[in-house]
């Protein structure tokens, strides 16, 4: 009897071990290690190159400098005559991408500010990561806007200052719109990702000699980490997650009425703004884990830090956006549909049946197909490379949506004697250098600041700990502000 309890006991032991070997082996915040130990990993991420991120980042440097320099000059010294548009399709790939680049960096800051403002915990070590998408993505925008513009010389004019006639900028322009929104969200989300960065960039700068350690100390600010600097830190950080959400949710808005306050069939659409958000969410939680995932793969020590349980939170949030864009999709079709308005019946059914009906069918396989047949798997979705998968495939699909939007929707108009197939002609060596230049600014950004914020990291597995409640294991999190 004696034996037969003491194994019952040895048993119940071994399977407590094993349950908390367990929770550590999955949640980060779970697994802490010694603060030096951790900060070290971060530094050997960033300083370890092999000569295949050599080899891609001077390729990308080729293709970048040949698109965006001499492709860019050809357009400017030939005039927009090199690009395909002309009437009835005035507005290109230039505002597709304009559009899709916006959309990539709604990531950043619903990843970093909403889920801090929700207090997620899952957040913390990928929060550095979608914020630099925010910033990089914002500078393609920019970039495809004055592209967009033809006469680059003459950007000024977007400008709301007067002219020596006391003429000011056309304000019915969505140049201008685009101009002041794409610059407010710029400045406010680069301040945002900065103010976390200061702690990680003190630890580099006690870390480092050379170059490094005069550019970390500039962006350090002297930072100590008194109990005063990290009170100030920590109240400007909650301010600015409270303010950019209703900045990120009114940018994309104001890029939905270049649109909607048009009266052109499929564009006029009192619902545009809301499916226009939740399509930036879309495309951008998608790039956020097609980027965790080449991170993970391809720098040191990322395995630790980035976790199966991070694909999982993260494809359960694409799974929702997911499902909201379709409502959105068919809720906005359906009205347009029932309208019964001859011009945008022509309209939807040239989508579906035009020569780039494909394209429609396309967006809806990759926007809604896809990531609901692998994202309702928890299995499926903590996989990285499935994961990404799908991320490529939203973004795929979010590009055709934009497409079918812009070129394809102003092919038909009320005047048939005008409609015109759009073909794209230097846009694309162009939309090209932007996606090279984003992947550039990343890596180059990968080897110079901490993607990441360690200082998060340990703060959360601080306020996180398993205690034993009779033979159970929980996980407790404690309130440290």
């Amino acid at each position: 009897m004696a034996y037969a309890k003491k194994e019952m006991e040895n048993a119940r032991v071994e399977h407590s071990a094993h349950s908390e070997e367990h929770f550590r082996e999955k949640h980060l915040m779970l697994d802490p290690l010694p603060r030096g130990k951790m900060n070290e990993m971060v530094m050997e991420s960033m300083h370890h190159t092999t000569w295949k991120f050599w080899v891609v980042f001077g390729v990308l440097s080729a293709v970048t400098v040949y698109t965006l320099f001499y492709s860019w000059g050809v357009m400017i010294a030939e005039g927009l005559g090199v690009a395909g548009v002309n009437r009835p399709v005035y507005w290109g790939i230039f505002l597709v991408n304009t559009v899709f680049w916006i959309g990539i960096s709604h990531a950043g800051t619903f990843i970093s500010a909403i889920l801090r403002v929700f207090k997620a915990e899952f957040r913390r070590p990928f929060t550095r990561a979608a914020e630099l998408m925010t910033t990089f993505g914002l500078v393609q925008a920019g970039f495809s806007i004055f592209m967009h513009m033809g006469r680059i010389w003459l950007a000024y004019w977007l400008m709301p200052y007067p002219n020596q006639r006391m003429l000011w900028p056309n304000f019915h322009s969505p140049l201008s719109w685009d101009l002041l929104a794409i610059t407010t969200y710029l400045l406010s989300s680069t301040m945002y990702l900065f103010l976390p960065l200061i702690p990680d960039v003190a630890m580099a700068r006690d870390r480092s000699t050379g170059w490094r350690k005069t550019l970390y100390k500039v962006l350090a600010l002297g930072f100590r980490g008194t109990e005063g600097e990290w009170t100030h830190l920590r109240n400007a950080m909650n301010i600015f997650a409270f303010a950019i959400i209703p900045v990120m949710f009114s940018v994309h808005t104001i890029v939905s009425w270049d649109f909607a306050v048009a009266t052109r069939p499929g564009w006029s659409s009192t619902i545009f703004g809301p499916y226009f958000v939740i399509g930036a969410l879309h495309s951008g939680m998608g790039a956020v884990v097609v980027v965790l995932a080449i991170v993970r793969s391809t720098m040191k020590h990322m395995k630790y830090f980035i976790r199966a349980e991070h694909f999982d939170a993260i494809g359960k949030l694409m799974l929702i956006i997911s499902m909201s864009w379709a409502y959105f999709f068919f809720n906005d079709y359906m009205i347009q549909w029932y309208g019964g308005d001859k011009w945008t019946k022509q309209l939807l059914h040239f989508h579906e049946a035009g020569p780039l009906g494909w394209m429609w069918f396309a967006m809806l396989i990759l926007n809604i197909a896809i990531p609901w047949a692998i994202l309702w798997n928890a299995k499926w979705r903590s996989i990285p490379w499935l994961i990404s998968v799908v991320g490529i495939a939203i973004n795929v699909g979010m590009w055709f949506e934009r497409y079918i939007i812009i070129p394809i929707s102003l092919s038909i108009n009320r005047m048939p004697f005008t409609w015109r197939m759009y073909e794209p002609g230097i846009e694309i060596p162009l939309g090209i250098g932007t996606l090279t230049f984003f992947i550039l600014l990343y890596m180059a950004a990968s080897k110079l600041i901490p993607l990441i914020p360690v200082w998060e990291v340990q703060e959360g597995q601080m306020a996180h700990e398993l205690k034993k409640f009779g033979r159970e294991t929980v996980v407790t999190v404690s309130e440290l502000e």
